[in-house]
C-alpha cells in the first residue's frame, strides 16, 4: 500500500501542514491567520495540539460562526470534545461529541468531489470520540460498540488516514483499560505503521506513546520506559505539551527513584503550562 497523502485542503497549506502534517515548527503566533472555517478548524487542531486551550475554543467559536456546513460544525464540536477529554472531562466531552454525530449522522451529505474532510471523516470523530468518552466513563462494553459503529463508516483503502489512525488509538486504550496487554499492543503498533506512512508527526508521537504504554501493560517496565523517553524528547522538541504531560505521567509510573521524581516533576509543569494556556484538568469526583 502506497504512503498516504497530506490532503491539503486548507486556504493555507501551511495550516494543513501544521495541523496532519510536518510544520510542527511554526509557533502559535505565527501561524497564519484564518481565511474559511476550515482554516479555523485546522488552527483549533494545532493550539490545542500544543496545549493552547483557550484559543482553540476561541477558533472553534469563529468556526461555528462562520459556516453551516455540517461536516465542519460535526468536526468543531469532535474537536470541542477532544479538549476536553484531554483534560479528564470525558461526561462533558460526550455532551460535545453527541453533539457531532447528531450534526452528521443523519445527513446524506454527497462526498463526491468534495475537497477537504468529508463526512465519513466526521462520522468516523463523532463515533470514535464518543468510544473514548464512553471508555473515560468506565463503560467498556459501550465503547467496543462504538468502536465497531466508527469502524464501519471507515474507508477500507485506508487512503483517509487519520480517522483510521484515531480508530486504532480508542481500540488500544479500550484493550487497555480491560487488561488486555495483546490487543492494545496490536492496535498501538497498527496505529504507529499507518501514521508512519502518513505524514503528521503529531500522530506517529501519540502513536509511540501509546506502544509504550501498551509495552508497560505487558510487564516491560523497562522496554517502555525506554520508549517513552524517546516520545518525552519529541514532545520537547515539537512543543507538544499535552502529548508531554501525559508522557510524563507513563514514566514516572514505570521508573523509579531520581527517574520517576523528575518525571513527576515535568508532570506538574506540564500541568502548570497548560492551566496557564486556559486548560483546566478535572478535579477528582468532579462530574
Amino acid at each position: 500500500m502506497s504512503a498516504p497523502a497530506l490532503l491539503i485542503y486548507s486556504e493555507s497549506a501551511p495550516l494543513a501542514a501544521a495541523a496532519f502534517g510536518d510544520r510542527l515548527t511554526l509557533g502559535a503566533a505565527e501561524l497564519p491567520a484564518s481565511r474559511s472555517a476550515v482554516d479555523s478548524w485546522h488552527r483549533a487542531v494545532i493550539l490545542g495540539g500544543r496545549g493552547h486551550y483557550a484559543a482553540a475554543r476561541a477558533e472553534l467559536r469563529l468556526l461555528r460562526a462562520g459556516t453551516t456546513d455540517p461536516v465542519l460544525l460535526s468536526l468543531a464540536a469532535s474537536t470541542e470534545g477532544s479538549l476536553l477529554r484531554q483534560l479528564g472531562w470525558h461526561a462533558r466531552a460526550a455532551v460535545a461529541d453527541g453533539r457531532a454525530a447528531a450534526l452528521i449522522i443523519p445527513t446524506r451529505a454527497d462526498d463526491a468531489g468534495r475537497v477537504g474532510p468529508n463526512r465519513g471523516d466526521a462520522v468516523c470523530d463523532a463515533l470514535t470520540g464518543l468510544a473514548a468518552d464512553a471508555l473515560g466513563t468506565g463503560r467498556l462494553a459501550l465503547a467496543a460498540r462504538l468502536l465497531w459503529r466508527s469502524h464501519d463508516a471507515l474507508d477500507a483503502e485506508q487512503v483517509r488516514w487519520r480517522p483510521w489512525v484515531r480508530w486504532h488509538w480508542v481500540s488500544a486504550e479500550t484493550a487497555l483499560a480491560s487488561g488486555r496487554a495483546d490487543p492494545a499492543r496490536t492496535h498501538a503498533e497498527a496505529a504507529l505503521e499507518l501514521a508512519e506512512r502518513g505524514p503528521s508527526i503529531r500522530h506517529r508521537v501519540k502513536s509511540r506513546l501509546l506502544v509504550a504504554a501498551a509495552t508497560a501493560s505487558a510487564g516491560d517496565a523497562e522496554g517502555a520506559r525506554i520508549r517513552a523517553e524517546a516520545v518525552a524528547a519529541e514532545c520537547r522538541e515539537y512543543g507538544l505539551l499535552p502529548l508531554r504531560w501525559a508522557c510524563a505521567m507513563l514514566r514516572a509510573g514505570v521508573s523509579d527513584g531520581d527517574v520517576a521524581s523528575a518525571a513527576t516533576s515535568e508532570a506538574a509543569e506540564c500541568a502548570a503550562a497548560i492551566s496557564r494556556r486556559g486548560g483546566r484538568f478535572r478535579p477528582a469526583g468532579a462530574d
